[in-house]
């Protein structure tokens, strides 16, 4: 089933504008992000066809199915119940029946875990970028052979050096196990091709062994340092993969302001954070957020990452001390939220005979 199908057959029972024009966060540049909850086809629900989730390609339009929805709302997850709570301005489309979902059988203490592990998610998000920005890799990958080193004279030097002053070609050498020394080698050389090399090609992952003969003469002791080599692989392929992905829009954005962190994530942080602490002590969930002007200057990138870290800090334990002195059940009411997702989609599917 698609989105055009749930159109054209009238499944759909709410639609809503999402993300930065819901939260009045909008720029000229802000794209339109669609959130919604559609009801399954009676066949398809009590078969063997069930569907959580219908998007898109690219992800702006998301549908949920009913069930998927209120099983959402009754763990507290703060995009679905930003979406119950969607200001009338940003509803495109709203079937009566919502009507009878208040947020008072939905919320309770558990959004101070909810709304906080996001919060948190975009701090980590925010200095990811931060790091990858700071510690940019080179395109030009590294070999086994920049993670290798010989014994020389009373220290160590690089394996590349060593064969620089050696005059040595790294597909001469022959490598073999030490007993009882990990990553450590014995190392031979021979003009004739002889050995196996170090290793067998530029994107290999492990060095070569050679089978020695008894007469040659060990050169020097070799050291691979393995995990070295593996960590740098593996940011070497999170980096470019990040650069192939990456929101241009936001990172150029990131790198006009200069501060080196994703501001666009760390704006979230703070939406996230206040909107917590306002249900806490209201009760309630604020979608449109009324301190527009100070989350678009941590968006445009005002603030340094480090202020922006201990005022969000700051509102961490204002959170928590919001929770613990609210008066907000521990926990939604399970057994009543479990009747009206019966009683609305029996009332739906009645409708549709």
């Amino acid at each position: 089933m698609t989105i055009k199908e749930l159109r054209e057959k009238g499944w759909i029972i709410l639609e809503c504008i999402s993300g930065s024009k819901a939260y009045g966060l909008n720029t000229p540049t802000s794209d339109t992000d669609i959130k919604g909850v559609f009801l399954l086809p009676k066949e398809e629900f009590y078969g063997l066809n069930y569907i959580p989730q219908i998007a898109n390609e690219t992800n702006d339009i998301v549908f949920y199915e009913f069930n998927r929805f209120m099983e959402l709302l009754s763990v507290n997850n703060p995009n679905i119940l930003e979406l119950l709570n969607t200001p009338s301005e940003s509803t495109i489309y709203k079937s009566p029946v919502f009507d009878k979902l208040k947020s008072e059988y939905f919320l309770s203490k558990i959004c101070s875990k909810t709304f906080g592990k996001f919060a948190l998610s975009q701090i980590k998000k925010a200095k990811g970028l931060k790091k990858k920005i700071v510690n940019p890799v080179a395109k030009e990958r590294k070999s086994i052979l920049h993670f290798c080193f010989i014994n020389h004279e009373q220290g160590s030097i690089s394996l590349l050096k060593y064969l620089e002053i050696k005059n040595w070609k790294q597909e001469n050498c022959g490598l073999v196990n030490i007993p009882h020394m990990q990553n450590i080698f014995g190392l031979y050389y021979s003009d004739e091709k002889i050995y196996k090399g170090i290793m067998k090609s530029e994107i290999a992952n492990e060095i070569s062994l050679s089978s020695i003969p008894k007469n040659a003469k060990q050169e020097a002791l070799f050291y691979f340092n393995k995990d070295g080599y593996s960590s740098y692989c593996r940011e070497y392929r999170e980096y470019w993969d990040w650069v192939e992905k990456r929101n241009e829009s936001r990172y150029e954005n990131t790198q006009h302001h200069g501060k080196n962190y994703d501001a666009k994530n760390m704006m979230h942080v703070f939406r996230l954070l206040e909107m917590a602490i306002e249900i806490a002590k209201e009760k309630k969930v604020n979608v449109k957020r009324p301190n527009r002007d100070f989350l678009l200057k941590i968006k445009s990138g005002e603030f340094d990452y480090d202020y922006l870290l201990n005022l969000a800090n700051e509102k961490q334990k204002e959170l928590e001390i919001a929770f613990e002195t609210s008066n907000l059940p521990e926990k939604p009411n399970f057994e009543k939220i479990n009747r009206l997702t019966f009683e609305i989609r029996k009332k739906l599917y009645e409708k549709r005979i």
